[in-house]
Parts: C-alpha cells; structure tokens; sequence
C-alpha cells in the first residue's frame, strides 16, 4: 500500500513539472499564485480575478450609444540598422587612425563577401582625444605630479544596414573577428507606413459600419443622434517591448554535490521580447508572428448621443375687439340709434 501511495506521489509530481516545463520562466517570477487567490467556479479553476469580474460585470443599459474600435498590423521591417561602438587607442594619432582604419577595413571585407556591401556600411566618428597620465617627479624636499600625454583614444560607431535578420549573425561574427562586441542597438525601418495606416482606416470604417447596422437592427435611427469622434494612431518598435527576468532557482548543485550546504547561486538575467497582445483589439491583420515585428495601431471612438426634442410653437390666439357706437337724441328722448361704422 506505501509502494502505491509513493508511486502515486512521483507521479503527481512529474505532472506538475511536466505543465511547469510548458509555461517557461516567465510565468515563474511574473506570477504568484497562492492557493487564497485561486477562485472555483464549478470544476474548473480561475486564476485570474480580473477574468472572473468581467465574466460576472453588470451592464448598464445607455440611450448614449458608444463605438469604440481598434486595430492593429504587425508588419515585418523592411531594412535594419546595427550600430556597433568601436574604440582603439595608440600611441601617437597617426598610428592610432591606422589601426582603426585596419579594423574596419576587415569588418567590410568579412561583409562583403556576405553580400552586405560598402554602400551599406557608415562610418561615425564620436572623438579623437589624446590620453594623458600622471608623471610623478621628485626633488630634493618635494614631489610634483604632472599629466603628460601619453597616446590618444579614437571612437567610431559602425551603422551596417541589412534586410533579412539571418545576415544579422554574420554581422556579430565579422565584429567579433575585429574584437568589436559593442552592439549599441538595432534599428528597425518600414517604407510603406502610409499605406499600413490607410489600411487599418479602411478596416475600422468596415466595422463601423457594421456596427451602426447593428443598431440600426435593435431599432436604433442613427439620424436622431448628434456625434462626437475621437482617433488615434501609434508606432511601437520591438525596442520598446524588451523585457527582463531572472531564473527562478537560486540553489547551486555544485554545493549539494560538495555536501557543504546550500549556497546561493548568482541569478542570471534574461530578455525577452513581449508584444502586445490582442486582447482588446478588434481587428489583428498579421497575428502570427515568428520574430520581433514593428507594432502599428489606430483607435477611434464614436459617440452618439440624442438630439434635443424640438418644442412645437405654441398657436398664437389673437383677440379681436369689435367696437360699437351709439348717437342720443340731443332732445332728451331715450331713443338710442346704434351708429353703423362699418360702411
């Protein structure tokens, strides 16, 4: 019975690092799962209680309609930029140039031959600063200390400029053969960002429409309402969505082997590229994507409210005094003629 209980607790173990295996360090240390945050709803386990309140949100009906939709394109650069930084010191100025210049003389032909030519390849030059040190110089009662130069320093920065991300290897290999391994950053350009965002125009205007005709179907007459708009648009490059974490073990097996205690283990720190997600996009063009892609989206919100109910003019009810006239006999009688005025 112990035999079956233990074997019934490995496996119970294996399975648990099996799903752990699937979910990757990141969800390691961006998660903190306890079982106080954990909600059941029937069988099954919600995490998340975010998730849970939007399931289970009240709506509350509007007469002010509301069209709030989004898009959004990967599209894949189409040229790219690496600016490696490149420092080499010498003794004197002609001497430190010449052997800059051999440099990256051989960073272009190692290039060259991989099919990135010269035309692509741009040389910046940061400073040209000579090195000074410290010359001590001693006398009889005292010292002086002096700086003096002693060589100069001449920095560069290479912009090499490609088209498909496999080149980029090659790149980092005929640096490295020059002792250059200062990537300062990878630049990511697009020629036709014009025409992405007329297309993601044309999409939001499609689902618009398709929307308003939604209304229109639960009886609502677009023509009594006035409308408000507001859009907008953005550009996020892969840059911008680099993120950082640590490996979730910290012990070293090197001491469990060494039977001298547990030691704590130096943490490496990782990047990843997170995009964004699409979770509150309506429209994603291109969403399978397999490297770091450029990020463009568009937003607009309309917002319809009621006319005012215009007031029906009250009739004008006009009184029309008729007025009558009456002559007395100057002889006193009482006999009394209406005077007709109306002739």
């Amino acid at each position: 019975m112990k035999t079956i209980n233990l074997r019934l607790v490995l496996f119970l173990i294996f399975s648990l690092n099996l799903a752990a295996q699937h979910r990757g360090n990141y969800n390691e240390i961006t998660k903190d799962i306890s079982r106080q945050n954990i909600l059941s709803s029937g069988n099954a386990q919600i995490y998340n209680p975010t998730v849970q309140k939007q399931i289970n949100q009240t709506l509350h009906p509007s007469n002010i309609l509301t069209v709030d939709v989004k898009a959004l394109q990967n599209v894949s650069a189409t040229t790219y930029t690496a600016l490696f930084n490149v420092s080499q010191i010498g003794p004197s100025a002609e001497i430190t140039n010449q052997l800059m210049k051999e440099r990256i003389d051989q960073i272009k032909n190692r290039l060259n031959a991989k099919g990135i030519t010269q035309n692509n390849i741009a040389i910046d030059v940061i400073s040209f600063i000579p090195i000074y040190e410290v010359e001590v110089t001693k006398k009889l009662f005292s010292k002086t200390y002096t700086e003096v130069p002693k060589g100069f320093e001449l920095q560069q920065n290479i912009h090499i400029q490609f088209t498909k991300t496999n080149q980029f290897e090659a790149i980092l290999e005929a640096c490295a053969q020059s002792e250059v391994y200062n990537l300062v950053k990878v630049d990511y350009y697009i020629d036709n960002i014009q025409d992405v965002y007329k297309n993601l125009q044309d999409q939001l205007l499609k689902l618009i429409e398709e929307k308003k005709a939604y209304y229109k179907v639960l009886g609502f007459d677009m023509s009594d309402y006035n409308v408000a708009i507001a859009d907008d648009k953005y550009c996020y490059f892969p840059k911008d969505f680099y993120q950082s974490y640590q490996a979730y073990n910290s012990i070293s097996v090197e001491a469990l082997d060494k039977s001298k205690g547990i030691t704590t283990a130096k943490k490496q720190t990782s990047y990843y590229y997170q995009p964004l997600t699409y979770e509150n996009y309506d429209v994603v063009i291109n969403p399978s994507i397999l490297e770091p892609v450029v990020q463009i989206g568009m937003n607009i919100k309309l917002v319809f409210t009621p006319k005012p109910i215009e007031k029906k003019d009250t009739p004008i009810v006009e009184t029309k005094i008729d007025h009558k006239y009456y002559v007395i006999s100057p002889n006193g009688t009482i006999d009394v003629k209406e005077l007709n005025t109306k002739k």
